[in-house]
């Protein structure tokens, strides 16, 4: 029987089961495939609450998305408007402004909330 899951013991062993029901060719609607699907609910709920991923840092949440994007660090003097800025800037000289922010959030997609962040 399905529980919430409230300790790192039973965290694994949710763990454990869902990777065995993983291995399994699962049949759509099955007990087995309703299993997976509320394990894998009650896993992200223990994870969001006691194991949450942090923000990446602005400046290499920046260079990560830049990478995705297959966009050059010419490309991005171009969103912030100077490339002296972009260099003061991915050197951690420069503290990003609300403009620079709005740019790279639009430009960019990266949160807001990530570029915030103090570093």
């Amino acid at each position: 029987m399905l529980r919430p899951i409230k300790n790192k013991k039973q965290y694994e062993e949710a763990l454990a089961r869902a990777y065995e029901l993983m291995q399994i060719d699962l049949k759509p609607d099955s007990k087995e495939s309703d299993e997976l699907e509320v394990l894998s609910i009650l896993i992200k709920e223990y994870e969001h609450e006691y194991l949450p991923v942090p923000k990446p840092n602005p400046i290499e949440a920046i260079k990560f998305r830049l990478e995705q994007l297959n966009m050059s660090e010419a490309e991005l003097s171009d969103i912030l408007g100077y490339r002296s800025r972009k260099s003061e800037i991915l050197s951690g000289k420069r503290k990003l402004n609300l403009a620079m922010i709005r740019k790279l959030t639009e430009k960019l997609q990266i949160p807001a909330d990530v570029l915030i962040q103090a570093y």
